[in-house]
């Protein structure tokens, strides 16, 4: 039993120190040589026309949550219609309920005018 639990900490130990010492390196072996040209904004290398500080609506991230949402429910289900043959009862139950839980949650966005796009 302590053995497991020893392989669970050896593998936690290196998710910790790996990305630590990725961060710690590339912080003091990095290139140290700003200029008003590397510290301009920018995206996708073309220059921007007029104010850059525009604000724009968080529907689009609500749009990207509810779709994320969706992926995720796709993932989990996956399995389960896969294996829909072995499946005991109370397994079908809790799909059901999953997918009446996720169905109630996107009635309740679509009411309250959260998918309109306006």
């Amino acid at each position: 039993m302590l053995s497991q639990w020893g392989f669970v900490l050896i593998l936690s130990a290196i998710a910790v120190i790996i990305p630590v010492a990725a961060v710690t390196l590339g912080h003091f072996l990095g290139p140290r040589r700003p200029d008003p040209i590397k510290n301009e904004t920018y995206e996708s290398g073309v220059e921007t026309i007029g104010d850059t500080w525009v604000q724009f609506r968080a529907q689009y991230y609500l749009i990207g949550l509810i779709f994320l949402i969706f992926d995720v429910e796709v993932i989990f289900l996956f399995p389960i219609a896969i294996a829909y043959q072995e499946l005991s009862f109370f397994s079908v139950i809790a799909a059901v309920t999953f997918v009446l839980i996720l169905i109630l949650g996107l009635f309740l966005e679509w009411r309250k005018g959260a998918l309109e796009w306006n």
